[in-house]
């Protein structure tokens, strides 16, 4: 925040553990913080508020510089004074959290045509009518969700497609797919498959 704003968003894979900690997801996004206010009147928590930018890739890992705490709770007053302990006790020089050297991903700078776009909004509200059983949605519901999101438009461009994903997402992880689709046709694929009634 007191540079430019910027950092890297990976999701956690628990399955490439760094010192005990989860690792990151080897694809991510670059985030702009947009807005950013205190919450709390004593500062400790802040409202951060981000959009996404490019995405990148991790090109090598630096671990922290201590092990994950045995019985280490983030969301506990002891956790946090456990690695309060810990950072207290580290050399000046030595970062706690995991880093990266990463490159950026080529955006996908083909265009989206309108049929494109239809056949995934179609995919979109059959899913979402789907998932709603056995509650009925009226017809028009789903018009007015896309027009609060922004997406109701006859010139669709590569954000509606990632915005329209992020809709039609369960999880995040359903997302990272189609984060790591470096083509057109694979991005199309991914959110077909996202968008599948299973």
């Amino acid at each position: 925040m007191l540079g430019d704003g910027l950092f890297g968003v990976c999701l956690a894979d628990s399955s490439n553990k760094i010192r005990g900690w989860n690792g990151p997801k080897m694809v991510g996004t670059i985030a702009k913080i947009t807005k950013c206010e205190d919450v709390e009147l004593d500062g400790m928590q802040l409202q951060v508020e981000t959009i996404g930018r490019s995405k990148f890739r991790i090109k090598k890992l630096f671990p922290p510089s201590i092990d994950l705490p045995e019985n280490y709770d983030p969301y506990s007053m002891e956790g946090h004074q456990a690695i309060s302990d810990l950072n207290e006790k580290s050399q000046d020089d030595e970062k706690l959290y995991i880093r990266a050297e990463v490159e950026l991903i080529p955006e996908i700078d083909e265009s989206v045509s309108l049929n494109q776009w239809e056949n995934l909004i179609d995919l979109w509200k059959k899913k979402t009518l789907s998932q709603a059983l056995p509650q009925e949605i009226e017809p028009g519901a789903l018009d007015q969700i896309l027009t609060q999101y922004y997406l109701s438009t006859d010139t669709p461009t590569i954000d509606y497609v990632y915005s329209l994903a992020a809709l039609g997402a369960q999880d995040p992880n359903d997302l990272q797919p189609i984060l790591e689709a470096n083509s057109m046709e694979d991005l199309m694929q991914e959110i077909e498959k996202l968008m599948t009634v299973k």
